[in-house]
């Protein structure tokens, strides 16, 4: 083969390579998913008829990091049993240990080593167990660990967060979003970040500029990976529904949100349902990243 036929080739692949990446190697998967209190009167929809089907939905996306909301002690448990080789962390809102909801996070113990972990509370005194303030209705929190992703060794670690917003105080909501805003960066300190949640506050509300606005020119510590890979709004991305899949021109009120330091590669609202069902009462939301 000539000299000219081998650099027309190689020109040609390196062309076709750079039109068409190859996938990255190692992207993180994460989700968020508010899974309804299992000791809601919820009829037909209670959480003994679709928890089988909530796993299902979470073992279809498979994710390295899942965020859950309104998740208590036994659902907890449950989701730890039924997704084995995670490691887990959730504890009561009321006493800091199985009293009240939870907003358990989980995360996949091949892919992640965990160096650190934590919980605060959203209130004027975030360090005592319990505590509320402002006109929130009831004791809300935040739980984080901080982990090394053991296939990406050289990279930073990762500050995985995980929180819901209470439902409705506005002022809570809006002192929360300030709150969660200094303590991850705070937290962070040089880490990847990765923060799932339901903020029960739709896109542009007083919450949202809070934690991505960047007043006086300060970039916030994070971003919104579904807006990033939708820049567009649309009429369709209500993730909060009454168990009703046709229900979906809401607010979008469950977040997912990292550092500038990913790359967000995809973003969806999962749509998942059988036969008029779906799992819970808010659609999980996904991400995939790299960096």
């Amino acid at each position: 083969m000539s000299t000219r036929r081998i650099a027309f080739l190689a020109a040609c692949i390196l062309t076709i390579w750079f039109q068409h990446p190859s996938p990255a190697a190692d992207p993180v998967r994460v989700m968020t998913f508010n899974i309804r209190y299992g000791t809601a009167k919820d009829g037909e929809n209670h959480w003994d008829n679709r928890k089988d089907f909530l796993i299902d939905t979470i073992k279809a996306f498979d994710p390295d990091l899942l965020g859950t909301q309104e998740t208590l002690g036994f659902q907890r448990d449950y989701l730890a049993e039924q997704l084995p080789g995670y490691g887990f962390l959730g504890v009561g809102r009321d006493d800091g240990k199985e009293q009240g909801e939870m907003i358990a996070l989980y995360y996949k113990q091949s892919r992640f080593e965990k160096l650190a972990q934590g919980h605060f509370w959203l209130s004027d005194t975030p360090d005592t167990v319990g505590s509320k303030s402002w006109d929130s209705s009831l004791p809300r929190m935040v739980t984080w660990v901080r982990l090394q992703d053991r296939k990406n060794p050289a990279a930073s670690q990762i500050l995985f967060v995980n929180t819901h917003f209470d439902h409705r105080g506005p002022t809570a909501r809006l002192e929360s979003a300030k709150l969660l805003r200094q303590r991850i960066e705070r937290l962070a300190a040089g880490a990847a970040i990765i923060l799932t949640g339901d903020f029960n506050s739709g896109e542009g509300s007083p919450p949202y500029k809070a934690l991505f606005a960047e007043p006086d020119g300060k970039p916030s510590p994070v971003i919104d990976c579904y807006r990033t890979a939708h820049p567009d709004r649309a009429p369709n991305e209500g993730t909060a529904t009454p168990f009703d899949p046709k229900k979906t021109t809401g607010s979008r009120i469950d977040w997912i949100a990292c550092s500038r330091d990913w790359k967000v590669l995809s973003a969806q609202i999962d749509r998942t349902e059988r036969n008029g069902r779906i799992p819970s009462d808010h659609f999980p939301v996904t991400a995939v990243l790299d960096r």
